[in-house]
């Protein structure tokens, strides 16, 4: 894939990127997911509320594709547990974001198993004061996150993405620099 069709797919990311969240706040209520799939979900989605995620919010047109790769990673790993039970339209969310991590690992290259590993210590990792397990495990604490996640989804306005190459090479190297080693 030749790196001018990422000027086309990024955008569209940061535009879903609400609703993205959204639906998959979905499958972490879902009492008939399984809950390993369910825990990289959360990992994922708290993700979005971490003060210091891998490239700061604010940085103009690449701010928020840390988060939309950390979705699409979570989606791949959470769709290899055996989700059977979970509803159809679930699924399809949890395969489409998965599909879309072979964009991630087409564009990270040898970056792409480190992001992997990040995303999968996300579960043991806290933000706004609520641990993934909290999140899963303790009813009170779920909804509050799950409210966050809608509230969050309702009130993302998605950045501008200039198509311009420069882009690319700023997400790599901030990929490159912060992701652990």
């Amino acid at each position: 894939m030749s790196d001018a069709k990422y000027l086309d797919i990024f955008p569209a990311w940061l535009r879903s990127l609400g609703d993205d969240a959204e639906a998959l706040g979905e499958i972490i209520a879902d009492k008939g997911a399984p809950e390993a799939a369910r825990q990289i979900v959360a990992g994922g989605l708290n993700y979005l509320f971490k003060s210091l995620d891998l490239i700061p919010d604010g940085i103009d047109d690449i701010g928020y594709l840390d988060d939309a790769f950390v979705l699409r990673i979570a989606a791949e790993l959470a769709i290899q547990e055996d989700c059977g039970e979970l509803g159809a339209d679930k699924l399809k969310t949890l395969n489409r974001l998965a599909t879309d991590a072979d964009v991630v690992r087409e564009f990270l290259r040898q970056d792409f198993t480190r992001l992997v590993d990040y995303v999968k210590g996300l579960r043991k990792g806290a933000a706004r004061g609520r641990s993934v397990a909290d999140i899963v495990g303790d009813p009170a604490t779920q909804s509050t996150f799950l409210s966050d996640v809608r509230g969050f989804g309702k009130s993302y306005q998605p950045p501008s993405f200039s198509r311009e190459e420069k882009n690319l090479v700023k997400l790599k190297a901030f990929f490159d620099a912060k992701l652990p080693k």
